[in-house]
């Protein structure tokens, strides 16, 4: 007879989700509030903080910022990703096995350092743009995630079917594009959601490397909450929930979440 979890386990379930899931329903109940500060429960419901972000000039312009470099520092980082992640898993026994810790070393680097770092060597030392420099900051910062996802997609793959491409007279670079490429498009999207989201909410790289007249979301919603402490804040917080949701969401409808696991 099929018994029912233990009552301690499904206990300690609740509390686990209540733990993941209680401090986005605070802040989705703070950004309700018709207070003129961050409360919870809610006194009362309105929805003009949201209308308030998008009244804001900062905030609009730095939302065209964050998702620009969010979205040309992830395919830039891919760019680059792709085709190491691919010469590591394909020649691996002819590369030195350190090459595989160099593409870990920004996230094993605190933010911090790597933003100071960037700073100096590109804003300050190489007179980079400062666009450019947060591109460049992002692009380095994602690219261990795009190499790391890409490159478990391909340790699984067969290169064995490649070679039989070129054997028949496809072209090296034709049968990349048109049999590696196909088969690792589950971590080619993987590694851009990933990386896409972690360059969104980037503050500790991107606070080093912004400049007059340029700045990031993350970066405003600190430099508000100096002077104000409003429901605002939460309201950009949960725009910013939602645009992750939508993206899975448009995944989910198009490719089906469940390409993953595959």
């Amino acid at each position: 007879m099929r018994r029912g979890p233990h009552p301690a386990l499904a206990a300690l379930t609740v509390l686990v989700f209540l733990f993941l899931l209680g401090p986005l329903v605070i802040i989705i109940g703070a950004s309700l509030s018709d207070t003129s500060f961050l409360t919870f429960p809610p006194r009362g419901l309105t929805l003009d903080w949201y209308q308030n972000v998008f009244e804001i000039s900062a905030f609009r312009r730095t939302m065209v910022t964050s998702f620009t470099l969010a979205t040309f520092g992830t395919l830039f980082s891919l760019l680059l990703g792709i085709p190491a992640a691919y010469a590591l898993a394909r020649y691996r026994v002819q590369l030195p096995r350190f090459l595989a810790n160099v593409y870990v070393l920004p996230v094993l680097i605190p933010e911090i350092v790597l933003g100071f770092s960037l700073m100096k060597s590109v804003a300050i030392g190489a007179g980079v743009p400062v666009m450019a420099s947060l591109l460049i900051g992002h692009a380095l910062l994602v690219l261990p995630y795009c190499v790391r996802v890409v490159g478990a997609s391909l340790n699984g793959f067969d290169f064995s079917v490649e070679e039989a491409a070129v054997s028949l007279g496809c072209p090296r670079w034709r049968a990349f594009f048109t049999v590696v490429l196909p088969n690792i498009k589950a971590g080619v999207i993987a590694a851009f959601i990933l990386a896409f989201i972690t360059s969104l909410n980037d503050v500790s790289v991107s606070i080093f490397l912004t400049g007059p007249g340029v700045s990031t979301l993350p970066i405003q919603l600190l430099a508000h909450m100096e002077q104000f402490f409003d429901p605002t804040i939460a309201s950009v917080s949960v725009l910013l929930m939602g645009v992750t949701v939508a993206v899975m969401a448009v995944i989910e409808r198009t490719l089906g979440l469940t390409f993953l696991t595959k």
